[in-house]
């Protein structure tokens, strides 16, 4: 098979803060995959957390290491090719398990989540996400989404560093401007201490949130165990989880974890990430870096198996190339064409 790489940059309508920083602007890769004139598409995204950076180009530079030694594989040679993968970089996996499932499901005529046998009509709401800002800007950016979506969820991020104190000013602007019936989350990115986790835990209870998410830094899953008997509300890992294989060492101190494309390097791993936490009686979300609606789009033909979704990334860019999953009643639905369903304004 012949694989061709190309980076693109996408821009955010609305700059994302979190408590690590705030991005403006991504340059992401897409990958196509050819054999027996069909192509199938993936995309690999750079993301950074802790001492784990994956930049744009790493991947590109993986990707193209990588090709060679693909070259003389078809991709219905999924088992063969899954060791060559396992040294690169966990987006560019993803970028190429990606695009040999959409390859697969073109070359039956099938899209993916008829072929993995799932029902559209189980897909819930996808959040929009209010980045860390001052209280009167954070109350602006739900006007924002409002006037752009159906939102019906709303995910918060929180652990500014200016304190807890912050994060409750900021919470309680949104709460103002959302409409009633709602779902609201938060996302603290490991911006708080396990005092601060269990204190602002029964306060979000107080104030209708619904679950958080990474309350403590990655590297902090000990302590996890206090929250996870303390807190109100669920908790959620993503930094914490990157594949299956974390999934049972935080089955005892969690209630969920957030299955992201790049962490987990695929759709077929994110599938098994799936059955490892419904085996450990865990509850299950997608989420998203600076993705474009390709690798959105991919996670929404899965996302019939996921109990929170939060692939909002695509809606927050002014310049996507790609057309693929739509908005319907505040719900990401993937498409009917075969494989992934996407399109692109070049090719």
């Amino acid at each position: 098979m012949k694989i061709q790489v190309e980076a693109f940059t996408v821009h955010k309508r609305f700059p994302l803060t979190i408590s690590r920083g705030t991005t403006a602007q991504s340059t992401n890769v897409w990958v196509r995959v050819q054999h027996e004139g069909i192509e199938g598409w993936g995309e690999g995204s750079p993301f950074s957390i802790g001492d784990c950076p994956q930049t744009t180009e790493a991947i590109v530079h993986a990707l193209q290491q990588a090709i060679p030694l693909l070259a003389s594989y078809s991709p219905l040679e999924q088992q063969a090719i899954a060791p060559l993968l396992q040294s690169l970089p966990s987006a560019a996996q993803a970028a190429i398990d990606t695009a040999l499932l959409d390859w697969l499901g073109k070359s039956v005529g099938l899209p993916l989540w008829q072929l993995w046998g799932l029902d559209r009509e189980k897909i819930g709401p996808t959040s929009v996400t209010i980045g860390i800002n001052p209280p009167n800007i954070a109350q602006q950016r739900v006007r924002d989404w409002l006037q752009l979506t159906q939102a019906q969820a709303v995910k918060v991020k929180l652990g500014s560093p200016a304190g807890v104190e912050a994060d409750r000013a900021m919470l309680t602007a949104v709460l103002a401007e959302v409409p009633a019936g709602t779902k609201l989350s938060v996302d603290a990115n490991g911006g708080w201490t396990l005092d601060e986790a269990i204190q602002m835990s029964h306060w979000l209870a107080e104030q209708g949130v619904t679950y958080i998410e990474q309350p403590m830094t990655r590297g902090q899953e000990c302590q996890l165990v206090k929250l996870y008997r303390q807190s109100p509300l669920p908790i959620f890992v993503d930094e914490s989880c990157f594949t299956s294989r974390d999934i049972p060492l935080l089955a005892d101190r969690i209630h969920g974890i957030n299955i992201k494309l790049m962490k987990s390097g695929g759709l077929s791993e994110a599938l098994r990430m799936i059955h490892t936490a419904r085996a450990c009686e865990l509850q299950v979300m997608f989420g998203c870096y600076s993705d474009s609606t390709l690798a959105n789009t991919a996670m929404a033909h899965l996302s019939p198996l996921a109990d929170h979704l939060d692939l909002d990334s695509h809606l927050n860019l002014l310049d996507d190339p790609f057309t693929g999953a739509y908005l319907q009643n505040g719900c990401l639905i993937p498409p009917d064409l075969p494989g992934l369903g996407i399109k692109a304004d070049r090719q």
